[in-house]
């Protein structure tokens, strides 16, 4: 159940920021229905002082869906690209993937998922390991889950660095379900690899199929160099990376005060489905049976309004460019999909409002907006600040 979280706005300060430059993941061709990925998903659930002049640039490649970071595991190294993740706490690998050096160490802990969706792990076991972000990021001994039984993913997709709150890995372990799983943020942070609990999240939207440095993680703290204004913050309202905010579209309130999740894992924008049937009206799309998503024409996107998220006292409004899937990448939607239709990111979440969870601000929705993680008091913070990308108009 969601709390109550009442609002702020500050400008976060810190002493060092750790850059990690990620890239995206290849494409996949169409062959998994974003749709239905993110249904099954769905169902389970400032600026600084200064900054390290170096930035460890990984060479980058495009998905449809999400963003991935190289991570080294294992001495000697094997690198692993994984995908961010910030709806799960928990970092896994594949069985079949993990290559075992002399600083693996089976603890024998086995972990089972604690919520399901189409692409997560049924169990695994745990082992700690060292683990290096970027090539120079390093933590020791990182609780690693070897995934034996994966599930909903391509074979080429190895595992994913979680970036949740440590909380949503109670009841993951089987023979101690009361203790929590630490996260990655948590080791840099325990072993003064990082001086703030913080991680900043740069998604850059799609403009071409072979975008590069396209997105980073900046353990520390927000990197100034990405952010376009200050960074407006509110307390976490769920063991999720959850928040409170109102809905309008232009000026019609289509959804009241209430708490949902930023999830990088989910790909499109979900909404309570009473707020979703007046947005539907509003712009007048039609659902598309392959694509499960609304279609509009090119007049209708002509007409579209800014859809604003109110959070904190401030406006984040996505453009009418925003709130369309890009035109020349619609042959991932679908292997079926139409090639010219002009599709609408926001989805019905398949509920009606007041559940708690009315909301989901998934990979497209970071894709224009800086967004920053703090676990550094209880409850955490997400922030939000405006980019260089924010207001692009590429996706027609």
């Amino acid at each position: 159940m969601f709390l109550a979280a009442s609002l702020l706005t500050q400008v976060l300060l810190a002493s060092s920021i750790m850059g990690s430059p990620l890239k995206r993941l290849k494409f996949s061709n169409g062959t998994i229905n974003l749709s239905q990925h993110d249904k099954a998903r769905m169902a389970a659930f400032s600026d600084y002082n200064t900054r390290r002049q170096y930035i460890d640039i990984i060479p980058a490649s495009n998905v449809y869906y999400g963003y991935d970071i190289a991570v080294n595991v294992g001495s000697p190294p094997t690198t692993y690209n994984l995908v961010i993740d910030t709806g799960s706490s928990i970092t896994w690998l594949r069985n079949s993937a993990y290559m075992q050096t002399v600083t693996s160490v089976n603890t024998g802990h086995r972990v089972r998922e604690t919520y399901s969706y189409d692409s997560d792990y049924d169990d695994g076991t745990i082992w700690k390991d060292t683990v290096t972000l970027g090539g120079w990021l390093t933590v020791i001994t990182f609780p690693l889950t070897i995934a034996e039984i994966v599930k909903g993913i391509e074979e080429d997709e190895i595992g994913i660095l979680g970036l949740g709150p440590r909380p949503l890995s109670l009841g993951a372990l089987i023979d101690e379900p009361d203790r929590t799983i630490p996260t990655i943020t948590d080791y840099l942070y325990d072993q003064g690899r990082i001086d703030q609990h913080i991680v900043g999240v740069f998604f850059q939207p799609t403009t071409t199929e072979a975008d590069s440095l396209s997105g980073e993680l900046s353990f520390g703290g927000p990197d100034k160099n990405q952010v376009h204004c200050r960074v407006t913050t509110i307390p976490t309202a769920s063991n999720y990376w959850g928040i409170n905010q109102k809905i309008t579209y232009g000026s019609m309130k289509i959804l009241k005060t209430t708490a949902g999740i930023i999830d990088s894992g989910s790909t499109f924008l979900y909404i309570a489905s009473d707020a979703f049937e007046q947005y539907q009206t509003a712009t007048g799309g039609i659902h598309d049976e392959i694509t499960g998503l609304l279609t509009i024409t090119l007049t209708q996107y002509m007409a579209l309004q800014n859809l604003n998220f109110h959070i904190e006292g401030q406006i984040f409004s996505l453009s009418r460019n925003a709130q369309i899937w890009p035109r020349h990448l619609n042959y991932e939607l679908d292997k079926n999909a139409d090639l010219n239709a002009i599709y609408l990111i926001v989805k019905d979440i398949g509920t009606k409002s007041g559940t708690g969870k009315d909301f989901n601000l998934g990979f497209i929705f970071l894709q224009r907006f800086y967004t920053v993680f703090d676990s550094s008091s209880s409850p955490g913070h997400v922030g939000f600040a405006k980019t260089s990308f924010t207001d692009i108009t590429t996706h027609l």
